[in-house]
């Protein structure tokens, strides 16, 4: 049974919860930070649960007013915050003038609240309705986004942070970036020109066309032992869409956030690359930091000053500000010059512009960080029960990507069975990375190509144009579970499937 209430069971059962205004313990309203503070409905008494809201919004890129998506938590503000100890227990509204539903990404509540229409437990939320949702927490850098059509391409995301007890201890100042790209037209315009069909909606049938067509024969299998691919691989496109504009925290370098840095100087980034289609470099200049956790999972920490983020994944990075300093924190498309990014500034401290594009074309990004990661609380040692070797397949003309050689519409389910501990093996035999995103699951990445390690635990990884990564879980929360390229375009194309099991 669904655990989502729609606006009129909320009326209906909080009546039942909160007999003589008393909270029922399970659902720990008392542990939401300053209850009395949210707005009272009359209907509802002092039960009412704080709102998060899908709306629309305005704001200003290059000089010119754009209209985007954005989700407001109860004080306001984009995004929210939470402590370790907090349920996500909150009233999703939409008021954005369509339909809708937000997906919880790095979270892992139960399969009808993961916040998608495409496994079917779910179904969009109407314009002017709502859903409650009530889960426990995982801690960590997450972020929440909108699973439905191509909204997220018109920035319907926003930072979703638990801070663990140990992030407290920490005494640092901490500072969230949301990395996005950014177009003036239409994300159907733009899914338009990549395919000339018809966009594919989200968990409904698509027409015939290129949604049902499996990849071209001459890209799939193994290329990795075919000469001529790996010459093209150099030459194969590392970005679908050329955008207007790159964003952190919604603004671009014209008029970049400036944080002020407080005493003592250290800072904890929150990178969060929500880009639709977009992998970028994170540039600290000369100065070094040190990555402390990768998707919200502590790691030990590794130093640079220089990390690859691709879509969906996020790094927190430790940072010590010299007295007096500014620090703009760049992110750099791979392959291109473009730029984005913030700027940390001591307080007074004079802020000189910053150019938009770098000096030289990135390179794209790699697997260089993610070989050094390791996880400070890794899985439970012990043999694993399956093994599946999973093909990444695609081909930019036709705008075609596929999962196991099928795409969405005609998709083979990847079944297991509960309990069991799963190694996957992603071969990506096409000729772009793809993002690899696992609903409902925290796994570890345990190979890269032929080299084994006990690396980060995390939900979304790399994997490099025709290179193979090796990930494995538990498979201990029942139901279907979506597992797709986060590049966007490519989902949208079909690359997307889902994992299947039950109780025994």
């Amino acid at each position: 049974m669904s655990r989502l209430l729609s606006r009129r069971g909320l009326l209906a059962s909080a009546a039942a919860v909160c007999a003589g205004g008393i909270l029922a313990p399970r659902l720990g309203l008392g542990q939401l930070t300053d209850p009395p503070s949210l707005p009272i409905e009359p209907s509802l008494g002092p039960c009412t649960l704080p709102k998060l809201t899908v709306e629309r919004r305005m704001i200003e890129v290059n000089g010119k007013a754009a209209s985007v998506f954005g989700i407001t938590s109860p004080d306001g503000s984009s995004g929210l915050v939470l402590d370790a100890d907090q349920r996500f227990l909150f009233e999703l509204v939409n008021r954005s003038g369509e339909a809708t539903i937000v997906h919880w990404h790095g979270q892992t509540p139960p399969t009808d609240q993961d916040g998608v229409v495409e496994t079917g437990y779910e179904g969009p939320i109407e314009d002017g309705e709502s859903h409650v949702y009530d889960f426990a927490t995982r801690p960590g850098t997450h972020w929440m986004h909108s699973h439905f059509g191509l909204q997220e391409q018109s920035l319907l995301a926003a930072p979703l942070i638990i801070r663990s007890r140990e992030d407290l201890a920490l005494d640092a100042q901490e500072v969230t970036v949301l990395l996005h790209d950014f177009s003036f037209k239409d994300p159907t315009e733009l899914f338009h020109s990549l395919t000339g069909g018809t966009v594919m909606a989200h968990g409904a049938t698509s027409p015939p066309g290129i949604f049902s067509r499996p990849a071209p024969a001459s890209l799939t299998g193994n290329l990795t032992s075919n000469p001529a691919a790996l010459a093209l691989c150099g030459n194969a496109p590392l970005n679908t869409i050329d955008y207007d504009a790159y964003l952190a925290n919604d603004r671009t370098l014209d008029d970049p956030l400036v944080i002020r840095t407080e005493r003592g100087g250290r800072v904890r980034l929150r990178l969060i690359n929500g880009a639709s289609g977009t992998s970028f470099w994170i540039d600290l200049g000369m100065l070094q930091g040190e990555v402390i956790a990768a998707d919200g999972n502590p790691v030990k920490p590794v130093k640079g000053s220089r990390f690859p983020l691709a879509q969906g994944q996020r790094l927190d990075i430790l940072l010590d500000i010299p007295a007096g300093a500014v620090l703009p924190v760049l992110a750099q498309r791979e392959g291109e010059r473009e730029l984005t990014g913030i700027v940390l500034a001591a307080p007074g401290a004079p802020i000189a512009k910053i150019d938009k594009l770098a000096n030289e074309k990135a390179p794209p990004i790699d697997l260089s960080l993610e070989e050094k990661l390791e996880a400070l609380a890794p899985l439970p040692a012990r043999k694993p029960n399956t093994r599946r070797e999973i093909s990444l397949s695609g081909t930019m003309t036709p705008f075609a990507w596929t999962i196991n050689e099928r795409a969405w519409v005609e998709r083979k389910d990847i079944r297991m069975q509960h309990g069991q501990r799963v190694i996957m093996e992603l071969r990506n035999n096409s000729l772009m990375a793809h993002a690899m995103h696992l609903h409902g699951h925290c796994f570890q990445v345990v190979g890269l190509e032929d080299k084994s390690l006990s690396g980060a635990m995390r939900d979304t990884v790399l994997v490099p144009a025709l290179g193979t990564v090796t990930i494995a879980f538990d498979a201990d929360n029942v139901g279907r579970w979506l597992f797709h390229c986060h590049n966007l375009w490519h989902m949208a194309a079909g690359m997307m499937t889902q994992l299947v099991y039950k109780y025994a």
